[in-house]
C-alpha cells in the first residue's frame, strides 16, 4: 500500500513538473547541481546547506514499528454509531496499554464520536484505525470547550489555541497534565522541555568547544551519561547576542541587527537541543546527530535534563474530522485542532487525515518525529502544519493540504507548513499543497529544508516583530514547482542569510509581504533557477539519507 502511495505521488509530481515546463518553456534534461557536488565534499558543515540526512524517527528509519495488539477501542465500550461518545472508552484502552508498557490500541473501521482530547501519554503505545478512509474519529468540541481558555504568555487577547493543542495529543503524561493544570489557573505556560517556567531542569555536565558538525564531545564529568539517553543540549546567548548572530550565519548583517528589542525571540533562548547519548568513553561522549551550531565558552554549554519525553509512540491509519464550524478569525482559534506532538523523541505519524480543522498537525517542542502519508482537507485552516518551540530534526514527507471546500472568511489567514521558534534541521520532502505557502513566523527559524513540493503558492507568512528574522541561516528549497508563479517566500536567495534555492521554476514579486531583515551580501546561493525537476539528486533529503 506504502508503495502504490509513493508511486502515485511520483507520477503526480512528475505530471506537474511537465505541465510546468510545457507552460513556461523551463523544461531542460537532467542536470546534477553544483551545489550538491560541494555539499558532498563537507555535509556537516556546509555554508548554505543543512545536513538532515538523519531527520524523522529513529534517524529517518523507512520503517515504523508494529507493536503487539494489547487492546481494541470495543473491548472498552466504543461504538462505531457515530452517536456514541467514545473518547472515555478510547482513553482507557490507550491507558490499559501505557499500563501494560506499551503496545498497539486497534480501532476498527467506522466512526466514533469523540468529545474530548484523545491522550497518548506513556512511551510505546501505538494507537492503529483501520486506514485513513476507513477509520473516522468524529470530533464535537474544540479546546476552549473542553480545557479552557488559553491565552498568550506574551500578552493580548489571543488564543494560544491558534498555535497548540490538538484534538489527539501524543505527549508525556506528567506534562499534558501540567499544560492543563498551568492553562486552567490562567498561568500561561512556557511549552518546552524544561516545564511551564523553563525551570525543570538539572546540570548533568559542562561541554568543552566544539564546531558545527562534530559528533562527538568532550564534557567535564561524563558520571551521569550514558548510550540511549536522551539529554538536552543547552546553550545561552551572551550580551551581544552573538548565539543569535551565529544562528543568522554571522556576517556584517546579523552584527548591525537590532537584537535588543526583539523580546518574543530573547524569551527562546537557551537554546535547547535534544540529542540522545550513543557511545561514552572516559570524558569523549558521541552524539546521535551532528552538532548544529559551534558550542563556545561564551554561551556557557552544557548538556542537562528535561521533563521526561514521550518516545517509540505512534498514530496510523485513522481520520480526525471536526464538526464543520467557520474558520475563526485570525489568532482568535476555539481549538478545533488535528495531531500534536509535543516533547515527544522518535514518534510517528502515518496515514492520518484531519477535516475541517483550525490547526492541522503540530510539532512542540517535538524532536526526531516523522509524519508520513498525512492529509489536511476541508473548511481551510489556519495552520495547516505548524513547527515551534524549539523543535528540531523532524520529517514530513509524502504530505497534501487540499484546496479549501468553502470560501476563506473576512479576518482569517491560511499559513502553510511554519516553522518558528529556533527549529532548526526540519525536513519537509514529497509535498503537495494546493494552497499556502512555505511560512516562517519569524523566531529565527534555521537551517530547515523544503524539497520535492508542488505548491500553489497563495498564503503569507505570520509572525510579530518582536520575534525577529524570518529566516537564520542555511535554509534550503530544493527542487520547488511552484504553481501560480509567486515568488514571495519560494525564492528566498534575496531573504534568507546563507541559503541555497536550487530548482525552481521561473517565479515573480507579487502581493509580497516578506523583505530581508539583514542588510549587505546575504550569501546566499540560487541555482537551476528557471527549471522544473531538472535538478539532481531530484529530492536532497533523500540523498542526504543515502550519504550515510
Amino acid at each position: 500500500m506504502s508503495n502504490a502511495h509513493l508511486t502515485r505521488r511520483t507520477l503526480l509530481a512528475g505530471a506537474t513538473a511537465v505541465a510546468l515546463g510545457a507552460a513556461t518553456g523551463t523544461a531542460r534534461a537532467a542536470e546534477v547541481a553544483a551545489l550538491w557536488e560541494e555539499f558532498r565534499r563537507s555535509p556537516a558543515t556546509h555554508p548554505q546547506i543543512p545536513y538532515v540526512g538523519r531527520a524523522g524517527y529513529r534517524g529517518g528509519a523507512t520503517r515504523f514499528p508494529r507493536p503487539r495488539v494489547v487492546a481494541d477501542v470495543t473491548d472498552f465500550g466504543a461504538v462505531p454509531d457515530g452517536g456514541t461518545d467514545c473518547a472515555p472508552a478510547i482513553n482507557r484502552a490507550i491507558a490499559a496499554a501505557g499500563r501494560a508498557g506499551g503496545g498497539t490500541v486497534t480501532i476498527p473501521p467506522g466512526t466514533f464520536r469523540i468529545d474530548d482530547v484523545i491522550r497518548i501519554g506513556d512511551s510505546g503505545v501505538v494507537l492503529r484505525g483501520a486506514g485513513s478512509g476507513r477509520t473516522t474519529l468524529y470530533a464535537t468540541k474544540n479546546l476552549t470547550e473542553l480545557i479552557g481558555v488559553y491565552g498568550s504568555r506574551y500578552g493580548g487577547d489571543k488564543s494560544s489555541w491558534s498555535w497548540a493543542g490538538g484534538l489527539i495529543w501524543l505527549a508525556p503524561r506528567a506534562r499534558w497534565d501540567s499544560l492543563v493544570t498551568a492553562i486552567r489557573e490562567r498561568a500561561w505556560p512556557f511549552e518546552g522541555w524544561t516545564g511551564n517556567r523553563r525551570d525543570a531542569w538539572a546540570t548533568l555536565t559542562t561541554v568543552a568547544p566544539a564546531r558545527r558538525g562534530d559528533r562527538t564531545v568532550t564534557v567535564a564529568d561524563p558520571a551521569h551519561l550514558r548510550p540511549g539517553r536522551l539529554v538536552l543540549l543547552r546553550l545561552a546567548d551572551d550580551p551581544a547576542h552573538t548565539l543569535l548572530q551565529h544562528m543568522a550565519g554571522g556576517g556584517p548583517g546579523p552584527a548591525a541587527y537590532n537584537w535588543d528589542d526583539k523580546t518574543k525571540l530573547t524569551s527562546y533562548v537557551p537554546y535547547e537541543w535534544p540529542v540522545r547519548v550513543t557511545r561514552v568513553h572516559g570524558r569523549r561522549v558521541t552524539l546521535e546527530r551532528p552538532l548544529p551550531l559551534d558550542v563556545r565558552p561564551e554561551w556557557d554549554p552544557r548538556l542537562t535534563t528535561h521533563v521526561p519525553e514521550l518516545t517509540g509512540s505512534g498514530l496510523q491509519g485513522l481520520t480526525l474530522e471536526a464538526v464543520q464550524t467557520p474558520q475563526s478569525p485570525h489568532l482568535l482559534d476555539k481549538g478545533y485542532n488535528g495531531v500534536v506532538l509535543q516533547c515527544a523523541y522518535d514518534c510517528w505519524v502515518d496515514d492520518v487525515t484531519v477535516r475541517h480543522v483550525d490547526n492541522g498537525f503540530g510539532l512542540v517542542a517535538a524532536s526526531a518525529c516523522t509524519l508520513r502519508r498525512t492529509r489536511v482537507a476541508g473548511r481551510g485552516s489556519h495552520h495547516p502544519y505548524f513547527c515551534r518551540e524549539g523543535s528540531h530534526d523532524n520529517l514530513v514527507e509524502d504530505f497534501t493540504i487540499e484546496e479549501r471546500t468553502v470560501p476563506a472568511p473576512a479576518g482569517t489567514q491560511l499559513h502553510g507548513i511554519n516553522v518558528e521558534g529556533l527549529s532548526s534541521h526540519n525536513v519537509w520532502s514529497r509535498g503537495d499543497m494546493r494552497m499556502g505557502t512555505f511560512d516562517s513566523h519569524r523566531g529565527l527559524p534555521f537551517a530547515n529544508v523544503r524539497t520535492d513540493v508542488t505548491v500553489n503558492n497563495n498564503g503569507q507568512h505570520g509572525g510579530d516583530a518582536s520575534a525577529g528574522p524570518l529566516f537564520g541561516a542555511r535554509f534550503t528549497h530544493w527542487n520547488i514547482r511552484v504553481t501560480n508563479g509567486r515568488a514571495g517566500l519560494m525564492k528566498i536567495d534575496g531573504l534568507a542569510p546563507c541559503s541555497a534555492t536550487v530548482g525552481i521554476n521561473e517565479v515573480t514579486e507579487f502581493g509580497q509581504t516578506d523583505v530581508p531583515d539583514f542588510p549587505g551580501d546575504l550569501r546566499s546561493r540560487l541555482e537551476l533557477y528557471g527549471t522544473t525537476d531538472a535538478v539532481r539528486p531530484r529530492n536532497l533529503y533523500e540523498a542526504q539519507r543515502a550519504l550515510r
